[in-house]
């Protein structure tokens, strides 16, 4: 995917189904974290807390070919009940959404809650 100056020029370039995805995504995210930086970092939608893009990062969204991956940095530290996150790289947990049936608004509002408090106690350090 080519690199985009911002968030909506990212989502813009997605095709139909997966852009669908993102955008019911993304005021999840931002509502969950209220004050949160979002930007683009590594060529994807990122959102940080702290007041840095790229610092003490909660969580970003990347598309695939059929798929937005929505991933959290400290995802395998965080208590799923559910079982829908797949654990990552180092502490990092993500969820394939194929669908925007595959949001569940309340389970990831959760999750990005419980991230945004490790990311924070990190920072605060």
């Amino acid at each position: 995917m080519a690199k985009f100056a911002n968030v909506d020029d990212y989502i813009a370039a997605l095709p139909e189904g997966l852009r669908e995805v993102a955008t019911a995504l993304r005021p999840i995210v931002n509502e969950a974290l209220p004050g949160s930086v979002e930007a683009m970092y590594h060529a994807s939608p990122t959102w940080s807390v702290g007041g840095a893009a790229g610092k003490n990062l909660v969580c970003l969204m990347k598309a695939y070919s059929s798929y937005v991956t929505f991933a959290l940095w400290k995802g395998q530290v965080i208590d799923d009940q559910s079982g829908r996150l797949e654990a990552g790289s180092r502490e990092m947990a993500h969820v394939k959404l194929r669908s925007v049936a595959d949001i569940d608004a309340e389970l990831f509002a959760g999750w990005l809650k419980r991230a945004r408090d490790l990311e924070t106690v990190e920072a605060a350090r």
